[in-house]
């Protein structure tokens, strides 16, 4: 066939120009490629050659910055453009066809044109991100002149009478009007940027954004094809293949993203709300509306792609049919020859009717959809991150006013706070991401049924009815789905609590050998938990089951009545396939329905949480007064100042100076000044209803004076601090601080929005205190972070603080020195390390006001008089900071200048020691029989010349670390050496292997030999019916074709017989709906019975589990395997299998069905696989370190806020609140940021698989049509498996992603049942042993050496001793002398490898250790208490009678105490103890052991947290009470073991000295005797 630019058809009329040149039609389509031409010509050498020389006069990071006005709709122009281009192409070849000769006009143009608007748009993108707008000018001419040759060929065409009904003349018009639009969008960036005709040029400076280097998340800024495509994150999944991500690499967020802007926009909304509502501000539906009202407007942009993606879906089952009912007519649809200028038009109708344009519309009707899909779900995703970090920050800021009563008395736990946080805010991110679909989803139903009655008639609504009606059957089966969660999660909730108390008292639980007990406690939840998740189990395999055959019984039931009832109408292949797709599109939203039912179900649940959370009592900060003694004038002593409202924003330290500035002039009065604090008449309580727990306080705290408060245990010294610091309840009376003793703080609290708003009148409050609480709180960093606190860092003050407090001798020990994490709540830190650290924050301030709350407890005689010495009198008494002390210690008093005596929650007496002398000759008779001094003076002088001593002793060698890690306390603070622990961030990240096979075989293989063969087999049978059913479906509608074009009939009336047909379609139906919930039921049956054997292998592993791996494996490493991991393992590992599973057989067969109906396929499958494999391959990688570093960002974050619950108390006293904000804001965008790249790289692999799958369904439907001898049946049936390959090939990557995440919880439980247990067994037998065995208590101990491990020098040396029946033997001996080591070596818990420890004549090596551990009782010297009944703490094996345990509250001092609690024995426990103080704990550690009335009892410094009248009576009781039997004391006090009938001095493992304390006191070397003398 000739080829000529304008045909060479005779007679055509091409070349005539008879009636001029412009009613030429090839002249005017010869003009229409001028423009494009130019433009081509004017932008390649610009382009490509001088390019790169130019460069933007603003450097800025990022090529994104798009400035110029009328950017998006440019792009969405130029993108309408491109598509009517193609269409016009496509038109004009079509309309060719009917010609003799090839008509180049009618479509070179349009290809010229289509050449051309990709040139504009690269040209425009690159003038635009560098800033040249001047070359603009280009683009200014081209569109004046394409919008002009446009125009002029509209114009004939009306001239010359062609007419809408001709699809070449609306084309025509359609881009007149593109061309015009650009043009004014064009003269619209003239206008703004004024870059021509204009004297002075615009300029403009680039987003504050884009000048931050470090912000690389671009998607807010770059254009719209980078937008839909995600083609900005290439670099990024690049370079994430060559090196791990870390947060470095993902950079920080850009502002608008950041959760400080979205807290603010939610807080506004809130306030917007509260001044609605005045009933309930705080209430869910005011919750709602302040959420809509900030982040509604994304999710409504949201629905609407939604809704646009869903409407371009229904293009391809009609596409479909299009495609199968052309071919059947053999594409020869046209019958008449619309001709004008000698060539021939079409309509659109004929247009549509070609295959081949079928077939490329549906391939860009798949692509628009798919990309308007995943913008819905990226804008929804991105709007729930953001809406979560707003709730975050809010809440946080909510618990920094937060009463602290609501915490001490168990009505809120810091549990549930961190569960609002974990659980609940993530709960309404996800719901508002499946938000989109309450309203797409109606749409969605409706246009299906239409389309579907369309196309089959009245049987379509009979299918569709089946659809509806099983919906409600869904909606039920989602709310039991739902309801079985939350039950699963309540018994899961009580597991770990049981769980958590089994792992913080592993150390008890072993010395008293009651691990069974709380196994057993544990299995019998973990039971209850299996129940639970059984229904789970059961209800998500029938959800399953249901959305995989609620699709096939709809096509069966509808096709069956089709042809069976309604046997006219027909039922060819383009209906059968047309009406199967639009079934399967039509389930989505039913799919969809049980998640979004569940969704919205936790949502209005997690709101409810937080309405009651953020309505909960707040601290009241608006009563305490402020006393300034700067003021001058006649004011009255203590009289509160109104000041003027403090702007949250602004900080006040220049008031404060201010008024410090005033303190120090000459004139101000020295009466005034002489108090810091003042309570006048104070009832102060725990809970606004309950009964006063301090009662008539009237104190004075002198300024710049050291005061000490002194009282028996649980008189309410600490409770005084708190009530000081404003942390009770005032029910009356009066708190004033002086506010000058405040100066040097930083600055008052930023009070929050929603209060600042409330207080009509606000008065300042008092400045920070530097408090270090009776229970040390560490914070999650840095020995030196936690000691400097956020302060400036001063290494003088540094280095006298750590000497002050003796750390340096511990900081040695550590392996990165000062720079040593310290794990959770101190983790790995001894009792005394952490008190010290605690109390060298307190000194390391600059504050001056210090309240330390008994700072010597967990410390020995000679820590405890360098503190006082060095620390509290050097430090802070003698530069005049108001100190304020509470102690056991007596002795300290003569340092005080100011006493109060405390009893029963009242003031007893207060004022100097000189004055109790006086006043009180009883009480100061009593303190001085307890401080067991004669003279006070001497005293003085003792420690004075003690002093250089002390710090020669206190000075020990740096040892090696193994040698110490087994010493004494210090056995405790040994952290993880363990170079492959799976929760080390940085080992975690690094670990970039392929899929983890080895995890998957150990999943698999504990479901056992007979079920994983049975799953197997389940689901290839399954599929190979599905498959088979389509087949068949195939057949039967292609012999329907066949019968009515072989008989020439027009319907089906002519005789075809469809029973055999359709009986078969039901059976091969029916077989495979049964598979369906075969299938799914055991996926789920496999998921139990893994859950439940791994469960119980690791609860055993972890239980039998030595000493020594509890103090090298941090706790929450454990905690976390039986939280976070088993939960991964109990709920989302069996989902995601099945799914993984399902997806890639589908798309096997998919693939296989298009292979085998076009073999041609074969060769175009080579390269998307290619293309398939490299995608998945780099998408892996970064998805899995995406997830690792979205969970690892997540981790600190939830520990940021239970930090904060821990130490709420100090925090405010410090008044860090503010830092401790914008610390969460840093956490909490580091989180979202992670967050977000996820998200953007789901979507990166989603855009990308999607368009391969469109590829897929182009090139099948190509080949089906140019392969044209096919039936018809198969071109319907691979046509239909081309539209579902997407789908399933997203699901597939996205499923092996997620699956290898969730494997690595298999893989960390793994290693952990790996751990060698205990040796349990012993060499003797029960009836070997002595029932009352040891009944005298004779301890011989031969040559003894341990060490903690196989790998570690021995901490006891070649240690001798004998004990006889009855005796009392003290040990003592300085830190890490091996005191305690000795004691836990008759518990066997370290390793005995020389010597032996023989009891009553037998050696303990050889008993059962259940045996040797229930005969002996211990004390320790951290008191551990269980939540439950006070019987259970002391009793659990629930032995001993009420008299028993009575007898042993009374021994212990307690039986008051509890007398007075409701339900006596039977009285709570709160997790820990917490509702007893910290020396009542120790007094029920006391009772317990009292309780076991063993002939052996042992104390570990168990008299630490008690006060010394209380230790003496102990002291007493226990050398009575346990006259007969045999107690070896281990002292903190040396003074304590006086009266033992042996002491044993320890030194580096080894004894020093062994004899009678007055045989060694009156040796004058002794070292007893030393230690005594430090002690008066």
């Amino acid at each position: 066939m000739s080829l000529a630019f304008c045909g060479t058809d005779n007679g055509s009329g091409a070349y005539n120009v008879d009636s001029g040149v412009l009613n030429n039609g090839c002249f005017v389509d010869a003009l229409n490629v001028v423009p494009h031409v130019f433009l081509l010509f004017i932008t390649f050498p610009i382009l490509f050659i001088g390019w790169g020389s130019q460069s933007s006069k603003v450097h800025i990071h990022h090529s994104t910055w798009l400035h110029f006005p009328g950017h998006g709709l440019r792009w969405i122009l130029t993108f309408i453009l491109l598509f009517v281009l193609v269409c016009e192409i496509a038109e004009g070849i079509v309309s060719d066809g009917f010609s003799r000769s090839r008509h180049l006009h009618l479509y070179m143009p349009a290809v010229m044109a289509f050449l051309a608007a990709i040139t504009s748009i690269i040209y425009y993108h690159n003038i635009e991100t560098s800033n040249f707008p001047k070359l603009l000018i280009a683009l200014l001419v081209y569109w004046t002149l394409a919008f002009v040759t446009k125009t002029i060929k509209f114009v004939k065409f009306c001239d010359n009478g062609v007419g809408f009904l001709q699809l070449r003349f609306c084309l025509t018009g359609l881009l007149a009007i593109l061309y015009g639009l650009l043009l004014v969008v064009e003269i619209n960036v003239i206008r703004v940027r004024r870059y021509v005709f204009y004297k002075c040029p615009k300029e403009v400076k680039p987003p504050e954004d884009l000048q931050d280097l470090g912000v690389r998340f671009l998607q807010p800024f770059v254009n719209l094809l980078s937008k839909g495509t995600y083609w900005w994150m290439n670099t990024f999944i690049k370079t994430a293949h060559k090196k791990p991500i870390d947060l470095r690499a993902i950079g920080k967020l850009p502002i608008a993203m950041r959760a400080v802007t979205n807290y603010l926009l939610l807080n506004q909304a809130f306030q917007a709300q509260k001044s609605k509502s005045s009933v309930s501000p705080a209430g869910p539906r005011s919750i709602w509306c302040a959420l809509c009202q900030a982040f509604g407007r994304p999710l409504v942009l949201s629905s609407i792609f939604r809704i646009m993606a869903d409407m371009l879906g229904f293009a391809g089952p009609l596409c479909v049919s299009g495609i199968v009912h052309h071919l059947r007519q053999h594409n020869d649809t046209f019958h008449q020859r619309t001709v004008f200028f000698g060539v021939s038009f079409i309509s659109s109708q004929e247009f549509l009717a070609n295959a081949y344009v079928l077939a490329v519309l549906l391939f860009f009707a798949l692509l628009l959809q798919r990309t308007f899909l995943q913008a819905s779900y990226y804008v929804a995703i991105e709007t729930g991150i953001n809406l979560r970090g707003a709730i975050q920050t809010k809440t946080y800021n909510k618990i920094m006013h937060l009463s602290t009563s609501n915490m001490s008395m168990g009505e809120m736990t810091s549990g549930q706070i961190c569960n609002l946080v974990a659980i609940d805010t993530n709960q309404l991110m996800w719901f508002f991401f499946l938000c989109p679909n309450l309203w797409a989803m109606p749409v969605q139903i409706i246009v299906g049924i239409i389309l579907l009655y369309y196309i089959l008639g009245i049987s379509a609504l009979i299918g569709a009815a089946v659809i509806i009606v099983l919906a409600p059957v869904q909606y039920f089966v989602a709310t039991k789905l739902s309801q079985a969660q939350r039950s699963t999660l309540d018994y899961s909730n009580e597991r770990l609590k049981k769980t958590n108390e089994m792992l913080r008292g592993i150390k008890l639980l072993k010395l008293y050998s009651w691990e069974h007990i709380f196994h057993s406690s544990v299995q019998e939840t973990r039971q209850k938990e299996m129940t639970s998740l059984r229904a789970f189990a059961l209800y998500t395999s029938i959800s399953i089951f249901m959305n995989a055959a609620i699709p096939m019984a709809a096509v069966l039931i509808t096709f069956v009545v089709h042809v069976h009832l309604l046997s006219r109408d027909d039922f060819s292949p383009a209906v059968a396939f047309a009406s199967l797709s639009l079934f399967h599109i039509l389930v989505t939203p039913l799919f969809l329905l049980s998640s979004v039912v569940r969704s919205t179900v936790k949502a209005l649940v997690s709101v409810q949480k937080l309405s009651e959370f953020f309505s909960s009592e707040e601290i009241e900060e608006e009563t305490d007064k402020l006393l300034l003694s700067c003021k001058t004038g006649r004011q009255s002593k203590y009289q509160a100042v109104p000041l003027k409202v403090v702007n949250r924003k602004r900080p006040i330290r220049d008031e404060w100076n201010t008024c410090s500035h005033l303190q120090r002039r000459p004139e101000t009065n020295p009466q005034e000044e002489e108090f810091c604090i003042k309570v006048s008449s104070g009832f102060f309580t725990w809970t606004p209803d309950g009964a006063p727990a301090l009662s008539n306080i009237d104190i004075r705290i002198p300024q710049g004076q050291l005061t000490m408060i002194v009282g028996q245990v649980g008189c309410g010294k600490s409770s005084l601090l708190l009530a000081a610091l404003g942390e009770m309840h005032k029910i009356s009376g009066d708190v004033y601080w002086n506010s000058c003793g405040a100066a040097d703080g930083e600055t008052a609290e930023d009070m929050s929005a929603e209060r600042e708003a409330a207080m009509d009148v606000e008065i300042r409050r008092r400045g920070p205190v530097a408090y270090a609480s009776q229970k040390p709180w560490l914070l999650n960093a840095t020995v030196e972070e936690n000691i400097t606190f956020e302060s400036p860092f001063n290494k003088q003050k540094y280095k006298a603080v750590i000497d002050t407090c003796s750390l340096q001798p511990d900081i040695d020990i550590l392996p990165h020195g000062d720079q040593t994490q310290i794990g959770e709540r101190g983790i790995n830190l001894s009792g005394g390390q952490r008190q010290r650290i605690s109390v060298a924050r307190a000194l390391y301030q600059q504050t001056s006001v210090v309240f330390l709350d008994d700072p010597f407890s967990a410390l020995d005689i000679h820590l405890s008089d360098h503190l006082m010495q060095d620390g509290i009198l050097k430090m802070l008494r003698d530069n005049k900071t108001t100190t304020v002390l509470v102690t056991h210690k007596l002795q300290y008093l003569p340092h005080a200048d100011w006493i109060i005596a405390m009893k029963d929650g009242t003031i007893q007496r207060e004022g100097t020691l000189k004055d109790i002398q006086t006043s009180e000759p009883e009480l100061y008779e009593q303190w001085k029989t307890l401080m067991n001094r004669q003279d006070q003076e001497l005293e003085k002088e003792i420690i004075e010349r003690k002093t250089p001593v002390e710090r020669k002793n206190i000075k020990r060698p740096s040892y090696s670390r193994e040698t110490l890690m087994g010493d004494d306390e210090e056995d405790e603070e040994e952290i993880s050496e363990s170079d492959d622990d799976d929760d080390n961030l940085s080992s975690v990240l690094h670990q970039r292997a392929k899929m983890p096979w080895r995890a998957c075989g150990k999943y698999l293989s504990s479901a056992g030999i007979l079920l994983l063969p049975l799953l197997v087999f389940s689901q290839l049978l399954k599929h190979s019916l599905m498959v088979a059913i389509d087949f068949w479906l195939a057949k039967w509608t292609s012999d329907v074709i066949f019968n009515t074009s072989s008989l020439g009939c027009r319907e089906q009336s002519c005789g075809f017989d469809h029973s055999p047909y359709s009986m078969v379609f039901s059976v091969l139906s029916c077989l495979a709906i049964i598979m369906c919930l075969a299938t799914s039921i055991a996926v789920e049956w496999t998921g139990l019975r893994v859950a439940r054997k791994l469960h119980n292998s690791l609860l055993n592993a972890i239980i039998l589990a030595p000493m020594r791996f509890f103090e090298t494996t941090p706790l929450g490493s454990i905690l976390n395997r039986f939280s976070a991991d088993f939960n991964t393992i109990d709920q989302h590992i069996p989902a995601t299998l099945e799914c993984l599973s399902r997806s890639t057989l589908l798309c096997v067969s998919a693939l296989a069905v298009i292979s085998y109906v076009t073999p041609i396929f074969l060769i175009s499958l080579v390269p998307l696989v290619i293309t398939c494999y490299f995608i998945q391959k780099y998408f892996r990688v970064a998805a899995r370190d995406l997830q690792q570093l979205e969970d690892s960002t997540q981790l600190p974050l939830l520990a940021h806020f239970s930090e904060t619950l821990e130490g709420l108390t100090t925090i405010r006293a410090f008044r860090y609140e503010n830092r401790f904000r914008q610390k969460l804001l840093e956490l909490t965008d580091s989180n979202n940021i992670a967050s977000l790249f996820l998200t953007a790289a789901n979507r990166w692999l989603e855009v990308r698989m999607e368009y391969i799958g469109a590829c897929v369904v182009l090139v099948a439907a190509v080949a089906s049509i140019t392969n044209s001898p096919l039936p018809s049946g198969l071109v319907g049936l691979g046509l239909t498996y081309a539209l579902m390959v997407s789908n399933y090939l997203n699901w597939m990557v996205r499923n092996l992603s997620d699956m290898e995440i969730q494997l690595g919880a298999v893989k960390r439980i793994n290693s952990l049942l790996k751990t060698e247990s205990e040796n349990y067994k012993g060499l003797l037998s029960a009836s070997q042993i002595p029932q009352n065995w040891p009944e005298s208590g004779e301890i011989q101990i031969q040559n003894l050496s341990v060490r903690y491990d196989s790998m570690l020098k021995p901490v006891l040396k070649h240690v001798n001793a004998h004990i006889t029946p009855g005796q009392k033997i003290g040990i003592c001996g300085r830190t890490g002398s091996g005191k305690s080591s000795f004691s836990l070596a008759f518990f066997r818990m370290v390793d005995t490898f020389q010597g032996r420890i023989v009891i009553d004549g037998i050696d303990i090596a050889k008993l059962p250790l259940q045996t040797l551990r229930s005969r002996l009782s211990i004390i320790l010297q951290d008191p551990i208490l269980f939540s439950g009944s006070i019987r259970f703490n002391l009793d659990p094996e629930n032995k001993c009678t009420d008299c028993v345990l009575w007898e042993a509250l009374e021994i212990a001092q307690l039986k008051h105490v509890v007398k007075a609690l409701p339900g006596g024995l039977d009285a709570a426990v709160t997790e820990g103890g917490e509702n007893f103080s910290v020396g009542q704990r120790q007094l029920f550690c006391l009772a317990r052991a009292f309780v076991r009335k063993s002939s052996i009892l042992i104390m570990d410094e168990a008299t630490a947290s008690i006060d010394m009248a209380t230790e003496n009576i102990l002291q007493k009781v226990v050398m009575t009470a346990f006259q007969e039997r045999t107690v070896v004391i281990i002292a903190h006090r040396v003074h304590t073991i006086l009266n033992a009938d042996l002491v044993i001095v320890m030194k580096r493992g080894a004894i020093m000295e062994y004899d009678k304390p007055e045989v060694l006191l009156e040796r004058p070397d002794s070292m007893f005797a030393s230690y005594v003398q430090a002690d008066k």
